[in-house]
C-alpha cells in the first residue's frame, strides 16, 4: 500500500456507518481516495469479524490508526514516520483531541445525529483552522496537545492580574475567565482550572487560532461538560499578544462588555501586562535563572495539570547549528518526553481517562513487570543531548541538557532546576 514518505501525518475523517469522507486534513500530497476506502474497508471488515482494529504498521514504515467515536463518525490518522509506541500515543491523541474539536465547534448532537452528510462537511470547514494547528503544532512549541497540560506563562505579577481576572469575570457575569500571554494561559478562574484537562487544552488551542480580531462573540461546546448546548466565548485582545476571555450566557453583549468592562478593569494594567509580554517564550519570569547548557525543558504540575516549556535562548550553544535549531530542540523534547511516559512514569488517575490512555497505561505497567519499585528518574543519551526525567508526587520534569554535561551530574542539574523554578514562581 502506497503510503506518505514524508514523515507528515494525514487526517482521515468518514461517517462510520457508510464510509462517506467528509475531510482530509495535513499532508502535502493526500492519499488517492482507493486507498482511503481500503483503510475504511479494512476496519469495517474486522469489525463484521468481532475484531476491533486500532493501529497497523505498513512495510515502508508508516502507521495508521483508527477509531469510531460514539458509532457515528470515524477518525483515520496516517503517519509516514514510524516510532514504534510513541507513534501510537501521539496519534491516538491527535484522534482524540480532533474529535474534541468538533465537538467544541459544532457540538454532539451535529456530529452524531447526522441528518444532511452535505450539510455537515460544510459545517465542518469551520473546524479546520484549528485542526490545522492540533496537526502542525510539534513545530510551534505548544505540547498541550500531547501532554492534555495547560500551556501556561508564568507572570512576574501574577497576583495582581489573577484579582483582575476574577473581578472582570464577575462583572460579565461568569465564573470562568482566562488572560492569554503568547498564546499560553498566564491565569484563570478557580472554575476554568476546574474544567477538564482537554477543554482547557482546547480552548486555549481555539483562543490562539481566533488570535488576530480586536474581540470577538464565538459559540462553544464544551466535549465534556456541556457537549450539547453552548456556551460563548468572548475575546478582548488587551494589547497585541495579550487576550483576556471569558465562557459565559447570554449576557452580557460583546458591544456592552468591550466598552463598559474591559477598558475599566485592564486599562490600569497596561505596565503589568507589558511585563508579562516581556517574559516572551521562555515562559518564566526572569527570577529565575536557568542554566547556560539547558537546552530545553518541560515542567508538569500533576495537581493543577498546568505546564510550563522552553527552548532558552542561550549564547552558550548555538541555536543556529542544524543539529540544536530550536525547532529540534522543541521535537527532542517531545519525543522525550512520550519515551518517559510511556515506558516509566505512570499516568496519574484523573476523571477524564480516555480508552487509550488506560491502555497507555497498560502498556506500561507491562513494561515494568519484574521491577520492585516505580520508578521517580530516568535519563537517555544520545549524540544530540542528554535527556533527564524527574517524577515527584507534585511535578515531572523533563529536561535536555548539551552532551558535554557529564552524565553523572545530570541528576544534580534536575534536582536544582526543579527547586529554583518552585522557590522562585511557587508553580
Amino acid at each position: 500500500m502506497m503510503m506518505l514518505q514524508d514523515g507528515s501525518t494525514q487526517l482521515l475523517c468518514l461517517t462510520a456507518s457508510s464510509g462517506v469522507p467528509l475531510f482530509t486534513r495535513g499532508a502535502s500530497k493526500q492519499l488517492p481516495f482507493s486507498i482511503i476506502g481500503s483503510l475504511n474497508g479494512v476496519h469495517m471488515f474486522g469489525g463484521g469479524q468481532g475484531v476491533v482494529l486500532s493501529c497497523s504498521e505498513t512495510e515502508g514504515g508508516g502507521k495508521v490508526v483508527w477509531r469510531v467515536f460514539q458509532d457515528s463518525v470515524m477518525l483515520i490518522a496516517v503517519s509516514g514516520g514510524c516510532n514504534g509506541k510513541e507513534d501510537d500515543i501521539h496519534l491516538q491523541r491527535l484522534l482524540e483531541n480532533v474529535w474534541n474539536c468538533m465537538v467544541l465547534v459544532l457540538g454532539q448532537d451535529e456530529l452524531v445525529n447526522i441528518r444532511n452528510v452535505e450539510r455537515l462537511k460544510r459545517d465542518l470547514r469551520s473546524c479546520f483552522r484549528l485542526i490545522d494547528q492540533l496537526l502542525g503544532e510539534r513545530q510551534e512549541g505548544f505540547l498541550g496537545n500531547l501532554t492534555h497540560c495547560a500551556d501556561s506563562l508564568l507572570p512576574p505579577n501574577p497576583a495582581i492580574l489573577q484579582e483582575t481576572l476574577d473581578r472582570f469575570a464577575q462583572a460579565a457575569d461568569s465564573e470562568f475567565g482566562c488572560l492569554i500571554v503568547h498564546g499560553r494561559i498566564a491565569a484563570a478562574t478557580e472554575k476554568w482550572w476546574r474544567l477538564a484537562p482537554q477543554e482547557v487544552v482546547l480552548l486555549s488551542a481555539l483562543l490562539r487560532s481566533l488570535s488576530g480580531s480586536v474581540s470577538c462573540d464565538y459559540p462553544v461546546f464544551l466535549p465534556q461538560g456541556s457537549p450539547t448546548v453552548a456556551h460563548r466565548l468572548l475575546r478582548f485582545q488587551l494589547l497585541p499578544g495579550a487576550d483576556v476571555c471569558v465562557l459565559c450566557g447570554p449576557t452580557p453583549s460583546l458591544h456592552r462588555a468591550q466598552a463598559q468592562l474591559v477598558s475599566c478593569f485592564w486599562s490600569p494594567l497596561v505596565e503589568a501586562l507589558r511585563d508579562c509580554l516581556a517574559v516572551g517564550e521562555r515562559c518564566l519570569p526572569r527570577s529565575v535563572s536557568l542554566r547556560p547548557d539547558v537546552l530545553a525543558l518541560l515542567l508538569i504540575n500533576r495537581e493543577t495539570r498546568r505546564s510550563v516549556s522552553c527552548v532558552p535562548t542561550s549564547t552558550y550553544h548555538p541555536l543556529s547549528d542544524p543539529l540544536l535549531s530550536k525547532a529540534r530542540c522543541w521535537e527532542l523534547l517531545k519525543l522525550f518526553y512520550i519515551f518517559t511516559i510511556s515506558r516509566y512514569f505512570t499516568k496519574e488517575e484523573t476523571s477524564c481517562v480516555s480508552p487509550e490512555e488506560s491502555a497507555e497505561r497498560g502498556n506500561t505497567e507491562d513494561f515494568l513487570i519484574g521491577f520492585s519499585h516505580q520508578p521517580q528518574q530516568c535519563y537517555l543519551v544520545t549524540e544530540e543531548c542528554k535527556s533527564y526525567g524527574l517524577q515527584t508526587p507534585q511535578h515531572q520534569l523533563f529536561l535536555l541538557v548539551l552532551p558535554s554535561v557529564p552524565t553523572f551530574a545530570l541528576r544534580t542539574v534536575a534536582t536544582q532546576t526543579l527547586s529554583d523554578i518552585v522557590a522562585a514562581t511557587g508553580f
